[in-house]
């Protein structure tokens, strides 16, 4: 184990190396941790296949999931943010597959939320509204909310996000989201609180900033239930 800049540390795991912050509270909140591997005795045979390992047949346990298989089940390397590994990981057919999905995720749709959007925001029942810049915080611990205000959210405690769309138009054609309403908790507070956040003057960045963060939101509730 050693030690990097930005309070993060390389730990060297039996799946591969990790990048992981040092203080484990400061996990991202779309990370996994790393499942346990199936115990060798308890697989003597491929676990999609079915074929029996000997001296040429070979076992992997995959990174994801942590089960076993043959190589052939069991022989893509993909990359897998989620767990902080460094390099490409062996994965098994079905969890290659959901890694490589979440990879749009991770290339795309986070430095769109990292970059920001501009809202007009309402808290709880108030009459009044501010246009803020929202953005997503480096470690993706936090909304952060900037005007002539300044406030944050953290993602744990969020507890429902609902994207709202805009109305359709007499043209017909697809509607795309305009805004979005968030349940949390302020830190330091059991008592929930609503934000209602509407697009401001550029709809088209805000529009797939909010597109981004609804994916997002899948990957925390997956995240929470694991």
């Amino acid at each position: 184990m050693s030690t990097v800049p930005d309070g993060k540390k390389l730990v060297r795991s039996p799946s591969g190396l990790r990048m992981v912050p040092e203080n484990g509270a400061f996990n991202s909140p779309f990370s996994l941790d790393e499942p346990q591997w199936v115990p060798d005795k308890e697989c003597p045979s491929c676990m999609q296949c079915d074929k029996k390992y000997d001296f040429l047949t070979r076992k992997h346990h995959c990174r994801r999931c942590g089960r076993c298989f043959c190589d052939k089940c069991c022989s893509k390397k993909v990359a897998l943010p989620r767990m902080c590994f460094v390099d490409p990981v062996r994965q098994c057919g079905e969890c290659s597959l959901v890694s490589q999905k979440e990879m749009e995720f991770y290339d795309k749709q986070l430095k769109v939320l990292m970059g920001g959007g501009s809202f007009i925001v309402t808290l709880g029942t108030s009459k009044t509204s501010e246009t803020m810049m929202c953005r997503l915080s480096n470690n993706h611990r936090y909304l952060f909310f900037d005007g002539e205000s300044h406030f944050e959210v953290e993602l744990s405690r969020i507890s429902s996000m609902q994207v709202l769309m805009e109305e359709s138009t007499p043209e017909g054609g697809n509607s795309r989201a305009s805004g979005m309403l968030l349940h949390y908790k302020p830190t330091g507070s059991q008592d929930p609180q609503q934000l209602r956040m509407e697009a401001a003057d550029d709809k088209k960045t805000a529009s797939s900033w909010l597109a981004a963060m609804h994916k997002a939101a899948k990957l925390l509730y997956e995240a929470r239930d694991r």
